[in-house]
C-alpha cells in the first residue's frame, strides 16, 4: 500500500514538473520571439532613419521612384488610405521635379486584382503623363519590388515612395543588396487605424532577414526593361 503511495504522488510530482517545464519553455520562446522581434525592428530603423525624407524641398533630386503598390480599396470596399496617400506622395514628388519617371510595382498575381494599374489611373488622373510610367507587375514581396530595380529595370540609385515602416524595410533590402537609394515618406494613417499593419511589418522584418539568411530570390524575373528618360538634361 505505502509502495503503491508512493508511485501516485511520484508521479503527480512528475506531472507537475513536466506542467512547469511546458510553462518555462513557453515563457522562454516568448521572451526570445519578443527579444527578436523587437530587435529586428529597431535595427532596420536605425540603419535606415538617415535616408529617409519627408518633404521635398530637402529631398535629393532622383532620376526615378519606385512606388510600393498597395490595394486601392480595402475589404470593406472603402478607398484604402495607405494608397491615397501614396499617390499624393508620387504626385509631390514628381510635379515638385524631385524625379522623372516612376516604376510603379505591385500584385497582380490574379485578373481581378492589379496593384499597378490602378495606381497608374490614380497618377494620370493627377495629371501625371503614363509615358513617364513604368508598371511592374511581378512585385508581389517588397524584397521582389527592390530586386527587380536593379535586375529588370536596370536602376541602382532610386527613391522608394511609401510609408515611412515600409520604406524602412525596403531601404535596409536596397542596402544589402547594394543598391542606392533614399526613401520619401507617404503620410501615415492613425495608430488605431493602423495598428494591425505595424505589427504585421515586424514578422514581415523578421521573414525579410530569413530571405537573406536562406538567399531567397524574387518569384518572376523576367527579361529587362530600359527606362526612357527622352531628353532629359543630364541623363
Amino acid at each position: 500500500m505505502m509502495k503503491f503511495k508512493w508511485r501516485v504522488m511520484r508521479n503527480e510530482g512528475m506531472k507537475r514538473w513536466s506542467v512547469k517545464r511546458i510553462i518555462l519553455l513557453m515563457l522562454l520562446a516568448g521572451s526570445v520571439m519578443f527579444l527578436l522581434l523587437f530587435g529586428i525592428d529597431a535595427f532596420v530603423k536605425n540603419r535606415s532613419e538617415k535616408q529617409l525624407y519627408s518633404d521635398t524641398e530637402t529631398i535629393p533630386e532622383t532620376p526615378v521612384g519606385l512606388l510600393l503598390g498597395t490595394s486601392k480599396l480595402l475589404s470593406s470596399g472603402q478607398p484604402n488610405p495607405y494608397f491615397v496617400y501614396r499617390i499624393d506622395a508620387a504626385e509631390r514628388l514628381y510635379k515638385a521635379g524631385k524625379i522623372q519617371r516612376l516604376v510603379i510595382s505591385g500584385d497582380n498575381s490574379r485578373a481581378s486584382y492589379n496593384e499597378p494599374r490602378d495606381m497608374l489611373e490614380a497618377l494620370q488622373e493627377r495629371g501625371i503623363p503614363a509615358a513617364h510610367i513604368y508598371l511592374d507587375y511581378a512585385g508581389f514581396r517588397t524584397f521582389d519590388s527592390v530586386f527587380r530595380m536593379r535586375a529588370i529595370f536596370g536602376q541602382s540609385r532610386f527613391v522608394i515612395i511609401s510609408q515611412a515602416f515600409h520604406n524602412e524595410r525596403a531601404l535596409y533590402i536596397a542596402e544589402r543588396l547594394g543598391v542606392q537609394a533614399i526613401g520619401f515618406n507617404a503620410q501615415d494613417v492613425n495608430v488605431y487605424y493602423g495598428f494591425k499593419t505595424q505589427l504585421r511589418e515586424k514578422f514581415a522584418r523578421v521573414k525579410m532577414m530569413l530571405d537573406f539568411v536562406f538567399r531567397r530570390q524574387p518569384k518572376f524575373l523576367g527579361e529587362p526593361v530600359t527606362i526612357d528618360f527622352g531628353e532629359i538634361a543630364g541623363l
